[in-house]
């Protein structure tokens, strides 16, 4: 006969519990580590000419020089219309071409802006109506080579069917030196590796029809809704 305070029953070792917890805390290190350093060699250093022509160019903005890289690659007829998608509700097209002198004649024939889009997630969805309503079947994607990633899988998911040539933008900072010796450039390439790895889990999430965060964006085009004063930065 046992006794009340006769615990037979099997415990658990307490090394066998740190090992788990350490080992996973590893893998988890290991795993983001290996998912780096795949985000990194996806980001060109240098640019390069887009590889065809396309029916129309998007250019997201929110860094520097991506505007008058499109505009440029307008201008050699990579496209035939461009698309500035996330500008700011305040800015006309005056504003921009007066940055712009030597291709102020496009600014008029050739442009449109989009002042909704407020993210990556926002530029696809006002990207795919755009092309829709011209009938275009092919983009050229122009942004930054951080932001470029992120940005396909947006426009892939929202327009499957649109073939998109990618034409990524290498910033001064990142030609003058090495991202790992600038802490500024590394904290946004961590940033954006976040946001890159959200973005496709959101995605294959919706492609089983659970969709976490509905977009604003996807309204019908011309309801447009109320803005902040400045736009989230790609």
């Amino acid at each position: 006969m046992t006794s009340p305070t006769d615990d037979r029953s099997p415990k658990m070792p307490r090394g066998w519990l740190r090992a788990t917890v350490v080992s996973t805390i590893a893998f988890t290190f290991v795993g983001a580590a290996a998912g780096f350093i795949a985000f990194l060699s996806q980001l060109r250093g240098v640019e390069i000419a887009p590889s065809r022509k396309a029916d129309g160019i998007v250019v997201l903005t929110g860094g520097s020089s991506r505007v008058s890289d499109a505009m440029e690659l307008l201008a050699a007829g990579y496209g035939e219309r461009l698309l500035i998608s996330g500008v700011h509700p305040t800015s006309t097209a005056n504003d921009i071409s007066r940055t712009l002198p030597e291709n102020q004649s496009f600014m008029t024939c050739c442009v449109d802006l989009d002042r909704t889009a407020l993210t990556t997630r926002g530029n696809a969805a006002e990207a795919r109506r755009w092309a829709e309503g011209r009938g275009f079947k092919s983009l050229i994607v122009v942004t930054s080579n951080y932001h470029m990633p992120r940005a396909l899988v947006e426009f892939s998911h929202a327009m499957p069917e649109t073939t998109l040539v990618p034409f990524a933008v290498v910033g001064d900072k990142w030609r003058e030196e090495p991202w790992w010796t600038s802490a500024s450039t590394l904290r946004l390439l961590m940033s954006e590796y976040v946001k890159y790895i959200a973005a496709e889990v959101r995605v294959r999430l919706e492609d089983f029809g659970i969709d976490l965060s509905p977009e604003m964006s996807e309204q019908p085009f011309g309801l447009q809704s109320r803005r902040p004063a400045t736009a989230q930065a790609n």
